[in-house]
């Protein structure tokens, strides 16, 4: 029997899991989660064989929950569920220890497939997300101050702004700007930003 734990902060979600997971005979959804803090708590309780994990969440998300039951519990079976696409989300979840993601479009039988994969200890890949992550490793990575700058850039401030947010010279703030510009290879701020959401390196929900 695979016992699963379901984190994620929709009801619907949660319901939705558990309802195709019941009739399979060889697996059964044993606790769920609203939140990454909650997730982890509940992993600690519960050591479920596999969990399948939600990216945006509160209190929690998910990439730190992936981190903090990985740290306790390195063998620990963790698949991402997510509606996020991006190049960048999904680089985020693998590096953190995921075995694996998914998009919360697939079809159940290919989700419920890949449960039992895992649960063999295999690290089925879907080739959409083995594409993105190939696009990934091949993209200049953001320093964590290029982080900085860029995610104010996606909120609409100015490189004044910028510089009197993090505490920096509004010319220091410029050479950034220029550096992530060559690095997402566009030619403005609003492309920039454009990218940046495309590919998940940020995210303005």
């Amino acid at each position: 029997m695979i016992r699963l734990l379901v984190i994620d902060d929709h009801p619907m979600i949660r319901t939705g899991l558990a309802a195709t997971i019941g009739p399979e005979p060889d697996m059964r959804v044993i606790a769920s989660a609203a939140n990454g803090l909650e997730g982890v708590a509940m992993f600690r309780e519960h050591r479920p064989d596999i969990t399948l994990m939600d990216l945006k969440m509160p209190e929690m998300g998910g990439v730190d929950a992936i981190r903090a039951i990985r740290d306790e519990y390195p063998d620990a079976r963790i698949i991402v569920l997510s509606t996020y696409q991006g190049d960048d989300d999904i680089y985020r979840a693998m590096q953190a220890g995921a075995i694996t993601y998914l998009l919360k479009d697939m079809l159940a039988e290919n989700m419920v497939q890949v449960i039992r994969e895992v649960a063999r200890g295999e690290r089925p890949i879907p080739a959409a997300v083995a594409q993105r992550l190939t696009e990934r490793m091949l993209q200049p990575v953001l320093t964590n101050r290029e982080m900085d700058v860029l995610r104010l850039i996606a909120r609409g401030f100015r490189n004044k702004e910028i510089a009197g947010q993090l505490n920096i010279s509004e010319e220091t703030t410029q050479g950034y700007v220029k550096i992530i510009f060559a690095k997402l290879s566009v030619h403005d701020r609003t492309e920039a930003v454009a990218v940046a959401v495309r590919r998940g390196i940020v995210h303005l929900d």
